[in-house]
């Protein structure tokens, strides 16, 4: 397995100490919330990018991509039936892939509950395509930078759209596109009828990225969520993409989040068959 974590869980820390002490830890790959680094990835330099880039390969650390992609942003809408706003929103997601290139990444999560809501008054089949035209837009700019696009399904407690990974594989199918993709999410996917490991085998041919945590919010081996059975159906599947940990409950501390989360998953990871 290729362990990675997210930056956001280290609040306050600049990328050099957030590096440093995931390194030690054992991580390879970091993952960037762009609101850590700005208001808007448009105020990030190309060269500042590179420049993260460069600091985190000297700790032996990848940036793997980008997610909460549109979090703590104004006037971005995945679902606005507004063409205006779905255009706007379009070109900074292609921003962001240019972004994820200087990086060093490949993969930009597309979750952001918030701004892909169901618009008032409208149906769930007319947000799907408000949706579907917006990442349209941003196609040609995935396969020139060689970026996936992942959509993250959510639970209905989080999101009124885009709630089940076979939404997810359905959005796929009418987007037919080799760089767009589905993200799978242990705790989002904890909500579903089937269990976790079923997904994942279910939906392998189409799995991307995959996040690690748990129901309550922490993550892995700090909540119920048995782990073993996940990382076997991983391995059955061939997954050979990077298991990387994002919580949202931020306690005890950073440095402790990280330890224990990747110490239990590659206990889980030792048990597997």
């Amino acid at each position: 397995m290729r362990y990675a974590i997210c930056n956001e869980t280290f609040e306050g820390w600049d990328l050099e100490r957030v590096c440093s002490c995931v390194a030690g830890i054992g991580y390879t790959g970091l993952e960037l919330a762009p609101f850590t680094m700005a208001s808007l990835i448009t105020d990030v330099s190309a060269e500042r990018r590179r420049d993260w880039r460069r600091k985190a390969e000297a700790h032996g650390i990848s940036i793997i991509g980008l997610h909460w992609l549109l979090a703590k942003t104004q006037g971005f809408m995945l679902t606005s039936p507004d063409a205006e706003v779905r255009k706007r929103t379009g070109d900074y997601l292609a921003e962001l892939a240019r972004a994820c290139r200087d990086f060093g990444g490949e993969i930009l999560v597309l979750g952001s509950p918030l701004q892909r809501r169901i618009p008032p008054g409208a149906t769930r089949d007319q947000a799907e395509g408000y949706a579907l035209d917006t990442i349209r837009g941003v196609l040609p700019e995935l396969e020139r930078q060689k970026v996936y696009l992942c959509l993250e399904p959510l639970a209905p407690t989080e999101a009124d759209f885009l709630q089940t990974a076979s939404e997810g594989l359905a959005m796929l199918q009418k987007l037919d596109h080799p760089y767009v993709k589905l993200h799978l999410d242990v705790k989002a996917m904890s909500s579903e009828p089937r269990p976790v490991p079923q997904t994942i085998r279910e939906f392998s041919s189409v799995m991307k990225h995959f996040h690690a945590n748990d129901p309550n919010k922490r993550g892995p081996g700090f909540g119920a969520v048995d782990f073993v059975p996940i990382f076997q159906a991983l391995k059955d599947v061939n997954y050979n993409g990077w298991v990387s940990v994002e919580v949202f409950d931020y306690s005890p501390d950073p440095e402790t989040i990280a330890r224990e989360s990747i110490r239990y998953m590659k206990e889980c990871d030792d048990k597997k068959s």
